[in-house]
């Protein structure tokens, strides 16, 4: 069950070539299989094969295995060796032996592990778990994005756009634009998100999906449910990922903190206006220029006089490389 409809990966990979070339960027850089591979997990031998809809969906076990290696071999320490499990685990509090079955491709993680071991990589949410499919596609849209003005609604209509596309509160999404996001545990955080599904994304008859109908399309029964839908337990990665298949959004919508989750919106919301090749700038961009000025200054007033300098001399540095002018009022 898929709650928007999937775009022709086909039709976005030209599009995104496209909007490369508006933006002054060499498609071929920006569409490279390479590139596409790291942002995605997909492996660079099946990226055309995926958006040309020919190649076979790969099992959840084993994707999520070939995804780990990925990390381990593309994201790798400062002395260019893979990250030791140990050290991997220990940065969610977790023994490197947790991470075992995951390595060897014998077994699924916990899903707190895989929120850990996508956290450590700092990948998104959804890296370990989205389908090939969903994952080209989201990295054709970061792709479409890079070298473009963000976008963010403002005002009640937008907060609640955005509250349907991430499962936060438009309390939530404030704080978050503010540079404040709410820590929530990740028990809570899937919970709220999951009755989140549930009321927003309803059957024909306006009623929720019964707990029965979500888990009969990953083949479980509706009391492997019970205890998430009561908010008191964690699905395991498989069921997290049956029920994001089943509502149609993204593979990480129940793991990603709330930075990402707006983060992940904001993006697709970037890459639909820029699609449609508005010709006026959109109005929400000053809302989310401002948070960005806001946060900048927030974190700035606490520097030193020698910190103040030291970016002072930094920005006319960037300055001289945009050819802008410096403090001194001249061109470099």
């Amino acid at each position: 069950m898929r709650a928007d409809a999937r775009p022709d990966l086909a039709a976005l990979w030209r599009r995104v070539g496209e909007l490369s070339e508006r933006c002054g960027r060499d498609p071929a850089e920006v569409l490279s299989v390479d590139r596409l591979s790291h942002l995605s997990g997909v492996e660079p031998d099946r990226v055309h094969r995926v958006v040309a809809g020919t190649a076979a969906e790969v099992p959840l076990e084993r994707r999520v295995h070939q995804r780990f290696l990925r990390l381990r071999a593309t994201r790798r320490d400062k002395h260019g060796r893979e990250w030791p499990l140990a050290a991997i685990a220990d940065d969610f509090d977790a023994p490197g032996a947790s991470l075992g079955p995951l390595n060897a491709g014998t077994g699924l993680p916990r899903l707190g592990h895989a929120a850990g071991v996508q956290r450590f990589f700092g990948v998104h949410a959804g890296f370990l778990l989205a389908d090939s499919k969903s994952a080209v596609e989201r990295a054709l849209a970061l792709s479409a994005a890079t070298g473009t003005g963000a976008t963010a609604p403002d005002g009640p209509d937008g907060l609640e756009h955005l509250s349907y596309r991430t499962g936060m509160t438009p309390k939530a999404i404030r704080l978050t634009l503010d540079g404040r996001p709410p820590r929530l545990p990740l028990k809570e955080q899937v919970h709220q998100r999951f009755e989140h599904l549930r009321r927003t994304r309803l059957r024909e008859d306006g009623q929720p999906h019964s707990l029965a109908a979500i888990a009969k399309s990953f083949d479980a029964s509706g009391q492997s449910l019970t205890r998430l839908a009561q908010g008191e337990g964690l699905p395991n990665l498989a069921a997290a990922a049956g029920i994001q298949r089943f509502y149609g959004v993204e593979g990480g919508f129940l793991l990603a903190d709330d930075t990402e989750a707006l983060a992940t919106a904001l993006t697709g919301i970037e890459y639909e206006l820029e699609s449609a090749e508005r010709e006026e700038e959109n109005p929400m961009l000053a809302v989310l220029r401002a948070h960005d000025v806001r946060s900048i200054v927030t974190r700035a007033g606490r520097l030193s006089p020698r910190g103040w300098k030291s970016l002072a001399d930094h920005l006319d540095d960037l300055l001289a490389r945009e050819g802008q002018l410096g403090r001194e009022g001249e061109a470099p």
